[in-house]
């Protein structure tokens, strides 16, 4: 099936019906145009011919996502091709044009997760040692205190009243992924920075972080503060909303060891999710470890 040749009738069929009846954007159907031309010249290549799309084992689909690969498509890539793969057969099925979906058990390469980057205690203690005893100085020390200490998402941060604060009890009602409500806890420096920010701004209801117009603090200010503050305090990584989130989760993972208690501060739904932080933790445990273990040093000379 070379590049001149005219469209494979069924790829046609199948990009009109993803059109009218899933009312498929026309960006996401040329998108599963490109994946499934890729995988009819390669099957076509393989048997010097068209694809005979009821005729196609999984084997040559298991080939094709080897190939791709090899041929340096990222494993998010991969997965992308072989989930329209999964699509078409589905429609070929429905339509009787094919009797089984040899993409059905083939799965991608496995995509390595980036662990995220984390800040240590010193640059930590810098970033939340906000100077000033000025409103915005105050607010500000409220709000990276707040962030860390339980660990919120942006979104949960700028959306908090207070009305979901009780720094009496030291906890916080935040509406997470999901529309989900749960209770963390909050730490006695973040309830001491509170209290500050409330007495300063002479408010104990609406939004706790207001933004100019009184309404809730948008998501790009508080970056933008946060920005400022780790250059003002000389942390040079990047830092951002979301750092603080995985600082928290790494340095209570690394203190207490509980994976499930970090799992419900930060509202995963999924373990496997909260498990990225059990990797932060080992290569922590890996550098203590080479850097202090007696048995774990190199000897010097032969």
């Amino acid at each position: 099936m070379a590049g001149a040749q005219a469209p494979d009738p069924a790829i046609s069929a199948f990009l009109e019906h993803v059109g009218v009846e899933r009312r498929l954007s026309p960006r996401t159907r040329e998108a599963y145009r490109d994946d499934l031309e890729r995988f009819a010249r390669f099957v076509a290549a393989e048997v010097d011919n068209e694809p005979a799309w009821d005729r196609i084992a999984s084997d040559a689909v298991r080939r094709f996502a080897a190939d791709q690969h090899r041929d340096g498509q990222s494993p998010k890539s991969v997965a992308r091709r072989l989930s329209a793969i999964r699509s078409f057969y589905r429609w070929l099925l429905r339509e009787g044009r094919a009797r089984t979906n040899p993409a059905a058990g083939v799965r991608a390469p496995k995509v390595q997760r980036k662990l995220p980057n984390v800040l240590d205690a010193d640059e930590l203690g810098a970033l939340l040692d906000v100077p000033g005893d000025d409103a915005l100085a105050t607010r500000d020390q409220a709000m990276l205190e707040l962030f860390y200490s339980s660990a919120l998402r942006l979104s949960e941060l700028c959306a908090l009243g207070w009305e979901d604060l009780d720094l009496d009890a030291g906890t916080a009602r935040v509406l997470g992924k999901g529309a989900k409500t749960r209770i963390v806890p909050v730490g006695r420096k973040a309830v001491d920075a509170l209290r500050a920010w409330r007495a300063e701004s002479g408010r104990g209801s609406g939004p706790v972080f207001p933004g100019r117009g009184g309404g809730a603090i948008g998501p790009r200010a508080v970056q933008q503060r946060l920005k400022r503050w780790a250059e003002v305090r000389g942390v040079w990584k990047r830092v951002h909303p979301h750092l603080l989130r995985h600082s928290a989760a790494s340095h209570l993972l690394e203190s207490s060891g509980n994976l499930r208690a970090v799992q419900e501060l930060l509202g995963h739904a999924d373990i496997a999710t909260t498990q990225v932080y059990t990797h932060l933790d080992f290569q922590h445990l890996a550098r203590v470890y080479d850097a202090a273990h007696p048995r774990a040093r190199r000897r010097g000379g032969g």
